[in-house]
């Protein structure tokens, strides 16, 4: 099923007035994704500031994610109940006071409402809208370039983000940051007045009991992966609490899949009784959309999982500033935005399954390139070729996906398509970071205790007490922070500068290891692509 062609072929002064809405879109779908990005680079300073500790502004990232990830298919529903203007309006006021009150936090509580709760309440209402906002705003042949630049967005505001927060946590603070949403948010709504909307349904009212439901599943889901790093995803991690001989992590996880599963038993029931349910099961049963969303899962896994590895390559193993790491990642910006707006412009009849398939056949050769490449001597630009490749693959992706699920229903369905958008890539990124941690983790430890097991000038009572002492996993150090550690225990020279060696060995086989399970789901992704449809919406060669 295809959606009907948008305002913009029947309102020629709309079609004027498409690149200023364009243009808010994505300024916005950038701050969404921006100040994640820095305060992950500003968290040191952003605790020293608040009083708080390390672990306290960890909370408070964690929190975010998880309340965008848990409201996301209601802050879509809201959209179709409101009106997707009025909601991404809404939506930019909550953001908008999120971020002033971040920006004025003078503890760590009040970090947690404004960044935790009211960002992630804010962006849970606006990035369904904006997916739904592109549909009501062009027509289908323009919107294959709006969803790659909102794409190209999203990656540059994460690539950027070690740039920004480094240059503005060096020379000014990491509350101007907050500060300049607060004014970019102020802009957009300015333009709010151009975009075309889609009126709410009328007679349309919030299925309660399917937001709780769909809450509580994504929230359980999220969270357990969250904190599988601190507590290990299947065995508890030592000093990590333990629930029947597992790790909690593990049955938050179970638990939301079952709850998620109660949510569509709930949701069929409420059709039944010929109510409006938060999210119509028939939905997933669109092959196109289905298709749409297992590629954008794919690709936000790949995507976070490189970006991951490499940053700490870059950080750890190199001893980057954030500013410098951002410097290295930018590379893998310049070819997705060339991607993500040529294609659609030169190619605009291409195949889109295509042009799936040969966006994640980039990130393979991109993920082959860096595997075979990185030695212990490898400096930072080592990733460059790399970032260019994969980003030309992530490009590639956001030319077409976007389209593709929105596209595959009528428009009065986009926000609800937004919703589950939107939490497909949740869910990829968040799954990207616990898994990858975990293999390099897992891969570090065991290279790490074999090198030096195996290693003569390490003494039998080092080799010993090192097994004991990272039971719990090695962690990932770089050679200075390894050597103040080393002589706070007293350990000698002659050993010291062994284990330093192994360590960095080790550090590279544990990051190849990793790299090559993101390889392994790339070609997953690549033959897995299949159902993408092959001809633009709207391109279709009638029935034979």
């Amino acid at each position: 099923m295809t959606a009907p062609a948008g305002p913009e072929a029947a309102n020629p002064t709309r079609a004027g007035a498409a690149g200023v809405v364009l243009v808010a879109l994505v300024a916005c779908q950038f701050v969404m994704v921006l100040d994640t990005s820095v305060m992950n680079v500003s968290m040191v300073e952003v605790a020293k500031d608040l009083g708080a500790d390390i672990t306290g502004i960890q909370t408070a990232i964690t929190l975010y994610t998880l309340v965008m990830a848990s409201f996301m298919l209601t802050g879509g529903k809201l959209g179709q109940i409101l009106g997707r203007k009025r909601a991404f309006i809404i939506g930019c006021v909550v953001y908008g006071a999120g971020s002033l009150t971040t920006a004025l936090s003078q503890n760590l509580a009040m970090l947690l409402v404004g960044w935790s709760l009211l960002e992630g309440l804010g962006a849970a209402l606006i990035l369904p809208a904006i997916v739904a906002l592109v549909a009501s705003n062009f027509t289908q042949d323009k919107r294959p370039r709006a969803y790659g630049m909102l794409a190209a967005a999203a990656a540059v505001a994460v690539t950027a983000g070690p740039l920004i927060g480094g240059v503005f946590t060096t020379y000014l603070s990491w509350r101007w940051v907050f500060l300049g949403e607060v004014v970019a948010l102020l802009g957009v709504l300015v333009v709010a007045r151009r975009i075309a909307d889609t009126p709410p349904t009328p007679g349309t009212r919030l299925d309660l009991g399917g937001t709780v439901a769909s809450a509580a599943a994504l929230g359980l889901f999220v969270f357990g992966l969250l904190r599988s790093s601190a507590w290990g995803f299947l065995h508890p991690k030592p000093g990590a609490p333990e629930w029947f001989g597992l790790s909690p992590s593990f049955w938050l996880m179970v638990a939301g899949g079952i709850v998620g599963r109660l949510f569509f038993i709930w949701e069929g029931r409420v059709i039944e009784r010929g109510k409006e349910p938060l999210l119509d099961p028939m939905l997933l049963e669109n092959i196109e959309l289905r298709a749409g969303l297992l590629a954008f899962f794919f690709q936000f896994l790949l995507q976070f999982g490189l970006f991951y590895l490499i940053s700490l390559f870059l950080l750890v193993a190199l001893g980057l500033s954030p500013i410098g790491a951002g410097l290295q990642l930018m590379a893998f910006s310049v070819t997705l935005l060339a991607a993500a707006l040529g294609v659609p412009k030169r190619f605009p009849d291409v195949s889109p399954r295509r042009v799936v398939r040969l966006g994640f056949a980039a990130f393979v050769v991109g993920l082959v390139t860096l595997i075979m490449a990185l030695n212990v001597g490898s400096g930072p630009d080592v990733v460059t070729w790399p970032l260019l490749i994969a980003g030309l693959g992530a490009g590639m992706l956001a030319s077409q996906l976007g389209s593709v699920t929105v596209s595959s229903v009528p428009d009065d369905r986009a926000g609800e398509v937004g919703g589950l958008q939107n939490t497909a890539t949740n869910l990829g990124s968040s799954i990207a970071t616990a898994l990858t941690g975990a293999v390099l983790i897992s891969a570090l430890t065991t290279s790490f205790l074999t090198g030096i097991q195996e290693n003569p000038d390490v003494p039998e009572p080092t080799v010993a007490s090192a097994e004991v002492e990272l039971e719990a996993g090695v962690p990932f150090l770089s050679d200075r922070d390894l050597t103040i550690a080393m002589d706070e225990a007293g350990v000698p020279p002659a050993a010291a500068a062994s284990i330093i060696a192994v360590n960095t060995a080790a550090r590279v086989r544990a990051l190849q290891g990793a790299l090559g399970v993101l390889l392994l789901i790339a070609v997953v992704a690549l033959f897995t692509s299949g159902k993408v449809p092959a001809h633009q919406p709207g391109r279709r060669p009638p029935p034979a």
